[in-house]
């Protein structure tokens, strides 16, 4: 089961449209004309580019997108109508004399040698067209997307951007140019680092990173700027929540071809299905990790990011994450209907009685978190000595359980405060106590959750296995 269903989701892409031709063949020799190789094409691709290729992705996501571009009365303006239509994209077309653009690349063992690019500069008069197909269309949608390639279609942004806050449709915005002005009014822009800098200027680390995207955010009238960061991830900073970071799902690159567009369709479809911003960057995060993988413009499924995510959810390496990472995982968790147990403790020294209980806390629901004691509040509670095992190494022991999804640490003496953010449907506790008395019952109850007490597995101890060890 897919964890969020983006059928009813509709989104309407405006932008630079373009065809990707790939010739794809061995290179074994080089030219006896030149010193370049001799590629013997044996396979010959087009696919959408552009926006048309966020368009692409989000229809293999399953929700309803309506392309908005230009194109010519020509072949590669049929090759780019196929395309599209056969992936269930409805294009809106505004035919220009200046002909469809259309990127041509060579490659040879998925190395790309040569791009060759046919393109025309747009007439005025072709873009004031692209204004009206929007203002024609955009009220039957839930969200806008513009994709600005600095083609030429989108001359006149700021009349697109005005129509659609006219019919209260959210726009989401992936800039270009050094005219960022241009956009004023988005609810959200999404430039990547280099973009940004060349706006703002160098940003020394994520802290003048968000300094600068607040800034900004201020200036255009923004509801939210999403910096995408390469292998640093991403940062989103919006004007009525904390800033939120990820960190960068991609494990292999193959081709950055067309990423961004993965990342903007996932996003927008996402938004456009109810989902929050947070939760939204989570599934760009995890769609950008699957398309990079892919040699050329390639689109992310629906049953790939279910994979994805799925893989990303019982990871069981050791990955320190943030409370705010684990929130996010819950949520999508509790979207496809599953119970989020909950547990705590020190786990100083992980024994078989600890095993036994977390197996037990597990069996209670689909996804276990433990929520372990920091170095300083095990120290507060069980005294200058301990802990004999630090935090890091508790934590990895414990993510290595196949019984245990996330582990997360909290500072105080108990995880209270912790409990209520991340909000489990099941909080569990192993020992005599009573309901009422577990840290963070309160807040579970008002959730409507469960709090359960759990066995007390007899002869089983940190303390007594510590204090044994010392009269050894």
């Amino acid at each position: 089961m897919f964890m969020h269903d983006f059928s009813n989701a509709k989104i309407l892409v405006v932008g630079d449209v373009m065809l990707d031709q790939y010739w794809s063949g061995s290179a074994r020799r080089i030219s006896p004309e030149a010193p370049v190789p001799v590629v013997k094409v044996n396979k010959d691709e087009v696919r959408a580019g552009g926006a048309a290729n966020v368009a692409m992705n989000i229809a293999a996501l399953g929700a309803q997108v309506t392309l908005i571009g230009t194109v010519g009365n020509d072949a590669f303006g049929d090759q780019l109508t196929q395309v599209v239509s056969d992936a269930g994209v409805r294009p809106v077309w505004v035919s220009s004399e200046s002909g469809t653009i259309c990127k041509l690349r060579v490659l040879s063992h998925h190395q790309q040698l040569i791009r060759m690019d046919f393109e025309n500069a747009i007439p005025e008069t072709t873009a004031q067209g692209i204004v009206e197909k929007v203002a024609a269309e955009v009220s039957n949608f839930d969200v806008l997307v513009i994709s600005d390639y600095a083609k030429g279609t989108l001359q006149f942004v700021e009349q697109i951007i005005a129509k659609a806050k006219q019919a209260q449709v959210p726009v989401l915005v992936d800039p270009k140019g050094l005219d960022f002005a241009r956009y004023h009014g988005a609810t959200l822009i999404k430039p990547n680092q280099h973009e940004f800098e060349q706006i703002v200027g160098e940003c020394v680390d994520t802290t003048d990173l968000i300094a600068k995207a607040e800034e900004l955010i201020k200036t255009l009238g923004l509801d939210a700027l999403l910096v995408t960061r390469s292998e640093n991830g991403m940062a989103l900073v919006e004007t009525d929540n904390k800033p939120f970071l990820l960190k960068s799902k991609a494990q292999e690159v193959f081709d950055v071809t067309g990423a961004g567009d993965t990342v903007m369709a996932a996003l927008a479809t996402a938004f456009a299905s109810g989902l929050g911003l947070k939760k939204a960057m989570q599934l760009a995060n995890e769609a950008a990790s699957i398309v990079v993988r892919k040699v050329g413009t390639s689109t992310v499924t629906k049953a790939e990011l279910d994979e994805q995510l799925n893989v990303a959810m019982r990871y069981q390496g050791y990955v320190a994450m943030s409370a705010e990472e684990v929130k996010s995982l819950v949520e999508l968790s509790q979207e496809k209907g599953e119970r989020v147990v909950m547990t705590n403790g020190c786990f100083d020294i992980l024994h078989s009685g600890h095993v036994r209980y977390l197996n037990e806390a597990a069996k209670q629901g689909n996804r276990l978190i433990v929520a372990v004691n920091s170095d300083d509040s095990v120290k507060r509670l069980k005294g200058e000595s301990r802990p004999i095992v630090p935090l890091d190494s508790r934590m990895e022991l414990l993510s290595a359980l196949s019984c245990v999804d996330w582990v997360v640490p909290f500072d105080e003496d108990t995880p209270e405060n912790l409990i209520c953010f991340l909000k489990p449907d099941v909080l569990v506790k192993g020992g005599d106590y009573r309901p009422e008395d577990i840290a963070g019952s309160k807040c579970v109850w008002e959730n409507g959750g469960e709090v359960a007490v759990l066995s007390f597995w007899e002869g089983y101890s940190t303390t007594k296995l510590v204090e044994k060890i010392q009269e050894d």
